[in-house]
């Protein structure tokens, strides 16, 4: 068997190996170091002689950390910039001499230095290039560029003193274009070739300017270059010239668009409309073949979409001096259907996809035109609630437009708002987004329905009856959705939403004329009633109709000329119409809904009622009324608390008119039925305390009497208060309830002290002084013994518990 050595010697013998393991750890760290060392000095240069290191030791002083430096910058880095920065200098000093020490020399020293510079500066990289200085032959060429646009501006101001400056800028620029790109492409040089794509796109345009032309012939200009821009970036190899090339053919061309574009839509006749529109063409047929050509697929509908655009704008600019101006958005409606066309051409896929997106987003911006109608008509009849009943209008424009003037081209928003609908409900059957698309169109096609009476000035009741098909057709689809679909839809829940909506459209806008109104509520009251009983609408449609039904009892008490206090009894007919519908449908999801409906019912009922309180008090009656019949469904227990703040604030309410100012008449009646609740309470649950069974109904009447007793200066309260006290108390000795028997004494203990405070104050008032605070120094003396007793037998059970085992 091990022999295990004791404690003390095993902990030894382990503190003496881990210092063994220590010290062999720092000598292998050592030599660790010593290696690194070592392979960072052969990896290195050799130091000179004299200062080498020990052989098979570590590198010797600074030297070998000179050695092992690397540097911070590259040696192709140092030359470029070297380079830049000469030519950059040569280039600035040459500008010097040629703006300010120009007037000092004869014509032959001006042609004999700047020339031997161009001819030098143009030569030297060719034998640069010979003997492989590509970096430096670039610096010189760049100079060389620079001279050639100074020996431009020296010729003109020597020889062309008398040209145009601007055409001399266009033939100058013309002809450093061809001269650099042949340069470049002789000597296949970096930076020629992008400078001279760049300089030819200012020719043109400086021609045109020189000549005097107007917008139209500079808009054509621009429009060439772009074109020509846009050959160069497809043909070209080189990254730096393609770049270029791009980034100039956009620029002109989208100057060149915008251009058009201004001159189209400010045309005042069909002729200028049609050049204008004719450089839009051009500019569409320049972005298509770009998109034909160019190897990406985004790049390539991005420059179709383009294209289909500025063919709508151009179309669009020569419709708007043609036709009226109501007809202008519905003709470029056309001609982006037109477009969609391009589906059945044999068009490459991207600009086909370009041609669709520019459709689609011509009919969004149709859509945006009509916004302002369409929220008109939906938020205008909101006025009508200011002045209701002030006499119906000759046309539902006047109702809904009531002093504000009705936006321009109204009479062509529906026709817009329903092509857009139907063009998605065809794009619809193609897509896999079909729900969504439906839902939109579904909201585009009701706009234009509801929108229709205004924009074309229907009379007002002809508004209310479209308005009204529009709700019973709503509702129908919602139906019919279900039906189709087997369950709820996003369709049928947008059908019902805009139904709702519309309802409530209609019904602000029948508040111009008293019959309307009536009429109108009516029919939406039973509409709704009607749709609630498929349970998959009951939700929206029951809380609908209860809406409308409060609104029509309003209607009903203002029309028969009731106040608004006895107006308050006919809306109460709704929270017990709401209580009635959802115990029968308890458990299902319109619950919570026309219980909602009903409470907001009662709230209004409440309101109408605040300026007479003796019909405030029955209002809060029947409130309560409903809220206890409520609070008899197991589920709708906690209903039972309104119900208990409602029938006592009737009470209260009808005491306050009365003037009655004794609180026992408030109080009692609470006490009475909080008492019997109670007492059935605890019949039916032994296990609810007394506390919760009586405590509230004895603190109504105790506590209020308490309070009015303390002040009162007569003695029949504090005697009745007293005896009903003892009364409670003895009860609750009897049944042993601790409610009754704490409440009851605390309650007769404080009476007594009341009636008995005078006299005790006649006998503090004689005591000698030094007997308070002997009373107070007794007190502590013996809760300071007390608390010392606790101490000691809380030692002493700490001692028990730790002999322990």
């Amino acid at each position: 068997m091990t022999n295990l050595p004791p404690p003390a010697e095993e902990l030894r013998i382990l503190d003496a190996e881990l210092r063994q393991l220590d010290l062999r750890r720092a000598v292998l760290l050592r030599r660790r170091a010593w290696l690194v060392h070592t392979l960072r000095a052969a990896a290195a240069p050799q130091p000179a002689q004299g200062t080498g290191a020990a052989p098979g030791g570590p590198p010797a002083g600074p030297a070998a950390g000179a050695a092992a430096r690397r540097p911070e910058t590259t040696a192709p880095g140092v030359q470029n910039v070297l380079l830049v920065l000469g030519g950059v200098l040569l280039t600035i000093a040459a500008i010097a001499f040629t703006l300010v020490s120009w007037g000092h020399l004869g014509i032959a020293g001006r042609s004999l230095v700047l020339g031997a510079l161009t001819v030098g500066a143009l030569g030297a990289p060719v034998t640069l290039l010979r003997r492989g200085l590509r970096a430096t032959a670039e610096a010189v060429s760049g100079l060389a560029t620079a001279l050639t646009v100074l020996d431009a501006y020296a010729l003109h101001e020597v020889a062309f003193t008398g040209a145009d400056g601007v055409g001399y800028a266009a033939a100058a620029s013309a002809v450093l274009a061809a001269l650099w790109a042949a340069y470049g492409v002789r000597l296949g040089l970096f930076h020629p070739l992008p400078l001279a794509v760049a300089t030819a796109h200012l020719p043109l345009l400086l021609w045109a300017i020189a000549v005097g032309a107007g917008p139209l012939p500079l808009t054509a200009v621009l429009l060439a270059t772009a074109a020509g821009g846009s050959a160069v970036a497809l043909r070209a190899v080189s990254a730096p010239v393609r770049v270029v090339a791009v980034v100039g053919a956009l620029g002109t061309g989208a100057v060149g668009v915008l251009s058009a574009g201004w001159l189209c839509w400010s045309a005042s006749d069909p002729g200028s409309a049609a050049r204008a529109a004719a450089l839009l063409v051009v500019a569409a047929a320049v972005a298509l073949m770009t998109g034909r050509f160019v190897p990406n697929r985004e790049v390539a509908v991005a420059a179709a979409a383009a294209a289909g655009l500025c063919l709508v704008a151009g179309s669009a600019g020569v419709l708007r001096v043609s036709v009226p101006g109501e007809w202008t958005v519905p003709g470029c409606q056309l001609f982006a259907m037109l477009l969609l066309a391009a589906e059945r051409t044999s068009l490459p896929l991207p600009l086909r996809q370009g041609l669709v997106r520019a459709a689609a987003a011509v009919q969004g911006l149709a859509v945006l035109w009509a916004v302002p109608l369409v929220a008109g008509s939906v938020l205008g009849p909101a006025v009508q609630a200011v002045t209701p009943w002030s006499g119906a209008p000759r046309t539902v424009r006047d109702a809904v437009f009531a002093g504000v003037p009705a936006p321009a081209y109204a009479s062509t928003v529906p026709l817009v708002l329903a092509v857009v609908a139907a063009a998605l409900v065809v794009a619809g059957r193609r897509t896999p987004r079909r729900p969504a698309v439906m839902v939109v169109a579904l909201v585009l096609g009701w706009a234009a329905v509801l929108v229709l009476p205004v924009a074309l000035q229907l009379p007002y009741t002809a508004g209310l009856v479209t308005q009204a098909a529009v709700v019973v057709a709503a509702l129908g689809l919602a139906v019919r959705s279900d039906r189709a679909d087997g369950g709820p839809s996003p369709l049928a829940l947008t059908a019902l939403l805009l139904a709702i909506l519309t309802s409530v459209d209609l019904a602000l806008l029948s508040l111009a004329s008293e019959s309307a109104t009536i009429g109108v509520l009516v029919t939406l009251t039973v509409l709704f009633g009607a749709a609630g009983r498929r349970p998959r609408h009951a939700p929206f449609t029951v809380p609908a109709a209860l809406a409308h039904a409060t609104a029509l009892a309003c209607a009903l008490g203002a029309s028969a000329g009731l106040r608004p206090p006895h107006t308050a009894l006919l809306v109460l007919v709704v929270p017990a119409v709401a209580a009635l519908i959802a115990s029968r449908s308890s458990g299902s999801r319109a619950t919570v809904p026309v219980e909602v409906a009903g409470a907001a019912a009662g709230l209004l009922a409440l309101a109408l009622a605040v300026p007479d309180p003796p019909m405030l008090a029955l209002v809060l009656s029947l409130n309560g009324v409903v809220a206890a019949a409520t609070a008899l469904r197991p589920e709708r227990r906690a209903v039972g608390w309104a119900a208990a703040v409602l029938l006592p604030a009737a009470a209260w309410v009808r005491l306050a008119a009365w003037e009655v100012g004794t609180p026992e008449a408030y109080t009692l009646p609470v006490t009475g039925p909080a008492l019997v609740v109670g007492f059935l309470r605890r019949r039916r649950d032994t296990a609810v305390s007394s506390w919760t069974a009586y405590g509230p109904g004895l603190a109504a009447t105790l506590v209020p009497s308490l309070l009015a007793a303390w002040d009162d200066q007569h003695w029949l309260r504090p005697l009745l208060l007293g005896v009903a006290a003892l009364a409670v108390t003895l009860v609750g000795a009897r049944l042993r309830l601790q409610a009754p028997l704490v409440l009851g004494a605390g309650v007769l203990a404080l009476v007594a002290m009341h009636e008995l405070a005078p006299y005790l104050t006649q006998v503090v008032g004689a005591l000698p002084r030094w007997v308070p605070p002997a009373l107070a120094g007794l007190v502590l003396l013996v809760l300071g013994a007390t608390y010392e007793h606790r101490l000691r037998d809380a030692r002493r059970l700490r001692e028990a518990l730790g002999r322990l085992r």
